[in-house]
């Protein structure tokens, strides 16, 4: 059986790696005919007399032979079966897709508040499920998924019109919406969040916006209205009393800077735990604890089981004799399975939660059926539970910390973690759960250091320590504590969900004094699969048990991953990487020894922007900390939103901008000097000159920021690369004036997004680029690429890439010059979905 689920597992892997998705007929096949493998071992097996008689050699290889095909055949079914299971999956959730001809337009829906509905910087947040659709002439409107993700943003007031607020949203109420929608689109880096596939897994196929409330011009058909105050539902019932409890702890809690916390302890919404605190839980390692996690639903489901088995040997202190009817133990185990089931109801049935729940519910049956389950049986039945219920699980980290950690723990200590203590005294039993703690500890921070870099590109060295503290605290503590504060009449709720709040800003000190040394964690670039690879097998050989031999040598197969350093170009070669942002800019600029960004990226709300959602974890997975230069064109959000973020989260050497002097970003950047014409540096034989805007330029109050966005070219021995920022029509006029054919260049970085006041025919002429890159966002507001201006491109035979299409642009230049697309390189079938 084992060995069938870790095939299946590998099966569904492989589908989640493909291009595209195979012939459902064809992955029947496969399987039907890997199937026959398991009676080809058995036919062995009979034969296996007749072999012996013939050449009694083989007396010995024949039943190992018969095993091994069994195995393979177990494996290699599971894994046909992983295939076709997947791809039915995927075929069922893709099935759904909005037609292109009706984004952008605007369509009336009737249908369900479908989730708890998260109020977040601009607005609301929420899912949608369609009832029924209407053009704006209120036809019915086919193609129209059934469930969408929808935006309800508040309004400022301006010039004629009132502001218009957002409307107080409640799961399960029926709503009539004008909105527009558009398919699954999201930023497509290296190692970036997928949001494209975490759409398709939450059954989400279009993503979109309300209108109305006097926002909606004609011919919108109405206004947002509300049609029934609660339909009837179990997932309704369910989102309905979160969002209750929710409110609860927030009333309890007001402007507490950890109620966010608790909401995730009780419900397991995270979303408003701020990103500051998640900085400091990350660095210390109990971002694992700060929701309803595995540690949590087991406590809670063994208090309840341990107090029902009590009262049913007690018969709830009746003479009912319950324990003759049902045994304590099975009516114990039902009431912990229920209790979990509750809990991981409350969490919103995420990854963690459910492998507790599977495991828990696999322990209880057995105990129903008289039978008794080995651990690694019950480890590897929740792995099939979680992927048959979710193929696309195992793309997400906690997927693998959760799973690894338990198989890591039973690895170590042999599947035995009781502590024989009958004959021990209370202080000896104190000392031996002590050390076994501390065993386990060591055990999963070790275990996890492999697949900590490889997901994350670091790890924390406070870990263990923050662990022993965090783990009881927030456990045995604050979670109990803000449960009951949940669901308790006022004013007791108030007291308990106080006192919770109380120990975890008291730990939250502690966190945030632990997270503050540099050395709280140790960053590396992700590893290849080759070093990966290496570093589990060193990981596996030292958590062999007691007698393995020459465990410590398994340190020596962690060297390279521990040693490894960023990838560079070579002396003289240039590497550039255009950022896909959405609707900005950000260019990362390598040579041999040296990183420039050009550009931060927009700011798409209060507290995120393009440099810490996409460039900070692009380049901390890179294993790069530092850039030696920041050249930020102008003061457009659309490249300056991120500039705060990154100088708060790397080391920068020094700044150029055409910014004012008064910005913010000015104040805050490290050795700024204003950009301008005739600046140059030449790092690795790679030439940077500054060519736009004029000093003088600084003078006049009348420019706009784009006329004096700076302008950046380098240069190699044979190739060149030419970075215009948002300089316009007149401004590429200034540059033929003062350059002429020094303007040539390889690659250009095309004006203004490919604006119609940019990209003239001159400019482009002068240029000559081989390529031209565009940074822009899916369907953005402004429309660029303007068409007149990304047919000239192509007219004049210039090959064009742009972001929106093609994810991030990677340019290698040396002697030749290579371009690649992150979406052809890393295909997957969802993509464009």
């Amino acid at each position: 059986m084992r060995a069938y689920v870790l095939g299946f597992a590998a099966g569904v892997a492989f589908l989640q790696s493909r291009a595209g998705l195979p012939d459902w007929r064809l992955s029947l096949a496969a399987l039907l005919l890997l199937s026959m493998l398991p009676m080809l071992a058995n036919l062995a097996g009979r034969l296996s007399p007749v072999v012996l008689r013939a050449r009694p050699v083989m007396f010995a290889v024949a039943p190992g032979w018969k095993a091994v095909l069994r195995l393979l055949g177990h494996f290699l079914g599971g894994f046909a079966c992983g295939v076709l299971w997947a791809t039915l999956f995927a075929r069922c959730y893709l099935a759904q897709q909005l037609p292109k001809a009706l984004e952008g337009r605007d369509i009336v829906l009737v249908g369900v508040v479908d989730s708890l509905p998260v109020l977040g910087e601009r607005g609301l947040r929420f899912n949608f499920a369609v009832e029924r659709a209407l053009d704006a002439d209120g036809r019915p409107l086919g193609g129209v998924p059934d469930k969408v993700a929808l935006g309800w943003y508040a309004q400022p007031a301006l010039k004629g019109r009132a502001a218009v607020p957002v409307a107080a949203l409640q799961a399960g109420e029926r709503w009539q919406l004008t909105v527009r929608l558009q398919r699954p689109h999201g930023n497509a880096n290296p190692y970036g969040f997928d949001y494209e596939v975490w759409l398709l897994e939450q059954g989400l196929r279009a993503t979109g916006y309300v209108r109305g409330d006097g926002r909606c011009l004609p011919p919108c058909r109405s206004d947002p209205r509300r049609l029934d105050t609660f339909v009837f539902g179990f997932g309704n019932a369910v989102e309905r009393l979160r969002g209750r409890l929710r409110a609860r702890i927030l009333e309890a809690l007001p402007n507490q800077p950890y109620a966010g916390v608790i909401v995730a302890l009780v419900i397991g919404d995270q979303r408003a735990v701020g990103q500051r605190d998640w900085q400091i839980f990350a660095r210390t390692g109990v971002s694992h604890l700060i929701s309803i996690s595995g540690l949590h639903i087991t406590m809670i489901a063994g208090l309840l089981a341990a107090l029902t088995g009590y009262l049913w040997r007690h018969s709830f202190f009746t003479r009912a004799q319950l324990p003759l009817r049902l045994p304590a133990q099975k009516a114990a185990a039902l009431a912990g399975v229920l209790t979990a089931l509750l809990y991981v109801l409350l969490a919103g049935f995420g990854v963690p939660a459910q492998r507790t729940l599977y495991m828990l519910a696999v322990v209880a049956l057995a105990m129903w059926l008289n039978r008794t389950a080995s651990v690694s049986h019950v480890l590897c039945l929740a792995l099939l539970a979680v992927l048959l219920f979710d193929p696309w699980a195992l793309l997400w980290p906690g997927f693998w910390l959760s799973f690894l950690a338990v198989a890591a723990i039973l690895l170590a200590t042999g599947g035995r973690l009781e502590i024989r203590s009958g004959a021990l005294r209370f202080w000896q039993r104190w000392r031996a759960g002590l050390w076994a703690a501390a065993h386990i500890q060591y055990v999963l921070t070790l275990a996890l250091v492999p697949v900590s870099v490889l997901l994350f590109g670091q790890v924390s060295l406070v870990a263990p320590v923050a662990n022993a503290v965090a783990i009881p605290v927030i456990s045995l503590l604050v979670t109990p504590l803000a449960l009951l504060g949940a669901v308790l009449p006022a004013p007791l709720s108030a007291w308990l969900l106080t006192a919770a709040h109380m120990a975890l800003q008291w730990l939250a000190g502690l966190l945030a004094w632990l997270s503050a040394p540099p050395l709280a964690i140790w960053s590396a670039p992700v590893p290849s699969l080759p070093l990966f690879l290496l570093a589990t097998l060193g990981m596996l050989w030292l958590l062999m048990p007691r007698g393995w031999p020459l465990r410590p040598l398994g340190l020596l197969l962690f060297l390279p991953l521990l040693l490894e350093r960023p990838e560079r170009p070579a002396a003289g070669a240039l590497w550039v990487t255009a950022l896909d942002v959405g609707q900005g800019s950000a260019l990362l600029v390598e040579t041999a020894g040296h990183r420039l960004l050009y550009d931060t990226g927009p700011a798409y709300a209060p507290l995120t922007d393009g440099g810490n959602r996409v460039i900070v974890p692009y380049l901390k997975a890179r294993g790069i900390n530092r850039l030696d230069g920041l050249v930020i064109s102008h003061n457009d959000n659309d490249h300056a939103g991120g500039a705060l973020s990154l100088m708060g989260a790397l080391e920068v050497g020094w700044t150029l901008s055409s910014l004012a002097q008064d910005s913010a970003i000015v104040r805050a950047a490290p050795a700024h000097r204003p950009c301008a014409a005739g600046q140059h540096w030449v790092w690795d034989a790679v030439r940077f000159e500054v060519l736009h805007p004029e000093a003088a330029s600084y003078g006049d109050p009348q420019l706009k920021p784009n006329a004096r966005s700076c302008t950046l070219k380098i240069s190699t021995a044979r190739h060149s690369v030419l970075l215009a920022g948002d300089i316009e029509a007149a401004q590429e006029r200034q540059l033929l004036a003062s350059m002429g054919e020094r303007l040539r260049a390889s690659v250009l970085l095309a004006p203004h997004h490919g604006s119609g006041t940019s990209s003239t025919a001159p400019f482009l002429a002068a240029v000559r680029p081989q390529a031209a890159i565009f940074q822009l966002g899916y369907r953005n507001r402004y429309r660029h690429p303007k068409l007149e201006v990304w047919e000239r491109y192509g007219q004049m035979g210039i090959q064009r890439w742009r972001n929106d299409e093609a994810g991030a642009v990677s340019v290698r230049i040396d002697s030749e010059v290579t371009i690649a697309a992150y979406r052809e390189e890393h295909s997957r079938y969802w993509y464009g979905r």
